[in-house]
């Protein structure tokens, strides 16, 4: 018997047990709440009821609530028996599991047991649900909705020992929830964000889902500040954030090469926004996103998806995942996906065939090893898209300015290692190796200048790339008191290796055919050599880097962050020209040899006046290394970056919707310019600087059972502070000065209709500036996306219309505009089990 009885203390060596799943069944008296674990035995329990309350309160100082992909969770039903209100299982902190049971007008009686089977098991019950068990067979307490679950966690079928089906609850996890409760990018460490000094977003695969995301960049068009700026060729998602643009990112903490990304292997996306060079390095000072990956699950799981659309699209997909063993110490998961398209641009189409597996063996209960490999092909016809002019406005968005046999094709290999292990309870190292090597092959026509307002000009480019990247980071974190004040400390040791190289083959206008924008006639022969540029360039970059953070907590409510990276950089960059004809070595290599260290720090602090509200503010340094050099060969000092912010995180339903205010200054020093010096305007100084001021507003999460809402607003002035060649004032490229997003979904919950459900959207992107100087703007656009869907059993049917109202727009990448997809529509059935 529990009610106000205490329980014994955790001790510092106690394991820490994870609670994979959490599920009410009814009794002739109330109800059993199962806390499903294997060690249920090993718990230990404090009792928390105050005297003279109606809520039953426990905690457990050595247990989380992790499902399956080590994925934290909440449990919640309101009114599942007769006098009570409301049944919440938390996260109360890294290592504590919080059992809240409220009484209407009276306390609750709580019975505790464990079972081996089943795990630990609370017996809950009231005069009230006793009574009315009594004349009836099932509670008739008002029910919030249909069970849910944590992402990919299967509804247990099988009855309660009592015999009786289990109750229909409400459990919000990250299966329908549009709201993230923890995130590692800010911090790597699990952390909830409202105790962050630093604003970060995250966009959950519920999001993914429903808006049917095929390219994965298009999923930041929910967070603010972010805009999207298309990778080379079409073959990478970049991102324009709070002014400054990234070509890198991050993949479960790993920073990256752009590249695209399966989103069927994408369990969420997380944004940190302003600099992240404190724990990840040479980065902008706007900020970077990090994808995580899928993770085994400990239940069996089962699903397939088939996308189908406009321009002849079929996207089939499947993900599975499960134990390999009895005991449940080997784990797997697959996805796997093949994206076959054409486009509304002339001539485009493009191949894509992903695979992904991933495998976790628990190698006792404090050491866990995970494995994951990815294997990623693109075919596709290469389009950089058009020239930056104003006078592509008039032309149609469908034209393509290449030539029809125009390639592009690339294969990605990536292997993951990480092993986790806990020496105690607030002791833990990890360890994780990140491969990746991609080639790549491109044969071109790409739009150069625009003369007499319809002639393009075009270069040939052709040539091989290859890039490989290796990665090593280990992480000892440790939980500590000082007195009174709690201590969470990150020490981080980095090691990373660096190399690309491809052939850079270009023939100039001048001997390749041009295109007229509006009468287009294609069927152009290849230059017959490479007069502008026939080299071999390889670029080797190797970095040793140390970090350190501490989280610590002055007082409940009052929390510090405190932290800095160390970075040693060896780079070297070799050049070797090529005749003409791009084959065969003309002189011996030119090699540069670099060096950089940089101390990148971070200061923050949170306030939480009341437990909702969170104020904050903190003080962040980037850094990125440059390859330029001055007249007399010395080497320019890196770019850095010094981020102010100020914001409110407030939780305005809590545990459901959550909201963030933030206001920004950026300032950027050491920017290239030109030499002023008389005859010396072929070389470069660092004495440019550029500056980035904003506001921004997010919220995201569920108003009311089954209505979802992820929404975005700011304004931005990104602009050129100090230069010898831009006009000072000038707005930096593809940097709008404001942008908004609304989206939001709601299903039905109970009734004939239950489980259709629809929704919509709406995309503001400002006008921006194309080039720098400033000439002209890339036009502002609203674009409106809808759904509707229906779930049944375990189907699922969607229809996605985007564009709604076939807006004209553009993206931007670079120098290029990208026309937006006209009205496009994605029909997708799926099952899972």
């Amino acid at each position: 018997m529990l009610v106000q009885s205490p329980t014994p203390q955790a001790t510092p060596t106690s394991p820490v047990v994870q609670v994979t799943f959490v599920k009410a069944n009814p009794t002739s008296k109330g109800l059993e709440l199962v806390l499903q674990t294997s060690k249920a035995a090993t718990l230990q329990l404090q009792n928390r009821t105050q005297v003279n309350s109606n809520s039953f309160i426990v905690d457990i100082p050595n247990a989380q609530l992790r499902a399956p992909g080590d994925r934290p969770f909440t449990f919640r039903s309101q009114k599942p028996i007769a006098g009570v209100t409301e049944i919440t299982v938390t996260n109360f902190d890294a290592n504590t599991i919080r059992v809240t049971v409220i009484g209407e007008a009276s306390p609750p009686v709580v019975e505790l047991f464990d079972s081996p089977k089943e795990g630990l098991i609370f017996s809950v019950s009231t005069a009230a649900s006793i009574a009315q068990q009594q004349g009836q067979t099932q509670p008739t307490g008002p029910q919030t909705g249909p069970q849910t679950q944590p992402e990919n966690q299967t509804q247990p079928s099988q009855p309660s020992a009592s015999g009786d089906e289990p109750i229909e609850l409400v459990v919000t996890g990250q299966q329908d929830s549009y709201r993230v409760s923890d995130t590692t990018t800010a911090t790597r460490t699990d952390t909830n964000p409202r105790d962050i000094p630093q604003s970060i977003q995250a966009i959950p695969q519920t999001i993914i889902k429903d808006q049917q995301i095929t390219r994965i960049g298009d999923a930041t068009r929910n967070v603010s500040g972010v805009t999207q700026q298309g990778g080379y060729a079409g073959g990478s998602d970049n991102f324009n954030i709070r002014g400054f643009t990234t070509y890198d990112n991050l993949r479960n903490g790993f920073a990256v090469q752009s590249d695209l990304v399966n989103p069927t292997n994408i369990e969420r996306i997380e944004v940190l926004k302003g600099p992240a060079s404190v724990l990840y390095g040479q980065f902008e000072p706007g900020g970077v996103v990090n994808y995580i990956t899928k993770q085994p699950l400990r239940e069996p799981y089962y699903s397939a998806e088939f996308t189908a659309g406009s321009f002849s699209t079929y996207r089939p997909s499947i993900d599975i995942s499960g134990p390999l063993n009895s005991d449940k110490t080997l784990l797997y998961r697959l996805n796997t996906a093949y994206e076959n398209f054409g486009s509304f641009i002339d001539f485009n189409h493009q191949e894509t065939f992903a695979i992904a597996p991933a495998f976790t063996y628990k190698i006792g209960d404090a050491t866990t090893l995970t494995l994951e490999y990815e294997f990623l092909k693109v075919d596709r016809t290469f389009y950089r898209g058009l020239t930056a002019d104003p006078i592509v406005f008039k032309a149609p968005v469908n034209r393509f300015l290449g030539e029809p046999d125009d390639r592009y094709s690339k294969e990605t290999n990536s292997v993951f290692l990480n092993v986790n292990h806990r020496f105690s309870k607030n002791i833990q190292f990890r360890s994780g190796f990140s491969l990746t090597v991609s080639n790549s092959e491109e044969s071109a026509f790409q739009p150069d200048s625009i003369v007499d307002g319809r002639t393009v000009q075009r270069r040939f480019g052709a040539g091989p790339e290859y890039y490989q990247n290796y990665s090593l980071q280990n992480d000892l974190i440790t939980n500590f008191n000082t007195g009174s004040i709690q201590h969470q400390l990150l020490v981080g040791l980095e090691w990373n290796k660096y190399i690309r190289g491809y052939d850079y083959l270009r023939s100039t206008a001048s001997l390749t055919p041009s295109i007229d924008l509006f009468n287009p006639v294609y069927g152009a022969s290849r230059p017959p050599e490479f007069d502008e540029a026939a080299e071999r360039d390889r670029y080797d970059r190797n970095t040793i880097a140390i970090y350190l953070q501490d989280q610590v907590t002055l007082l409940p409510n009052l929390k510090l962050l405190v932290g800095g990276r160390y970075d040693f950089i060896h780079r070297k960059n070799r050049v070797q020209q090529l005749d003409s004809l791009g084959r065969d070595p003309i002189d011996d290599a030119t090699v540069d040899r670099l060096y950089d260290e940089a101390f990148s720090p971070r200061v923050g602090i949170v306030y939480q006046p009341i437990e909702p509200i969170s104020i904050y503010a903190s003080y962040t340094r980037s850094f990125n290394p440059s390859s330029s050099r001055t007249v007399d060969r010395t080497q320019l000092p890196p770019e850095r970056g010094t981020q102010y912010e100020v914001g409110v995180k407030a939780e305005l339903i809590k545990d459901r919707l959550s909201a963030t205010f933030a206001a920004y200054d950026i300032t950027k020093e050491n920017v290239v310019t030109t030499d002023p010096t008389p005859g010396n305007s072929d070389f470069s100084i660092a004495a440019g600087e550029v500056k980035s001021r904003g506001l921004e507003f997010d919220i995201s999460g569920q108003i009311l059972p089954g209505w979802n809402v992820i929404a975005s607003a700011f304004i931005n002035d990104a602009f050129v502070s100090k230069d010898n060649n831009l006009p000072v004032g000038d707005s930096l490229v593809n940097a709008p000065g404001s942008g908004a997003s609304l989206w939001t979904t709601y299903e039905i919950q109970d009734g004939n209709w239950k489980g259709l459900g629809f929704g919509g959207g709406l995309f503001y992107t400002g006008d921006r500036e194309a080039e720098l100087p400033n000439t002209f703007k890339i036009p502002s656009y609203v674009r409106a996306d809808a759904t509707i869907f229906y779930k049944r059993d375990n189907w699922r049917v969607a229809l996605n219309f985007k564009n709604l109202f076939d807006t004209r727009y553009y993206d931007s990448q670079g120098y290029y505009l990208l026309p937006g997809a006209p009205l496009t529509v994605l029909g997708t059935i799926s099952v899972q089990f």
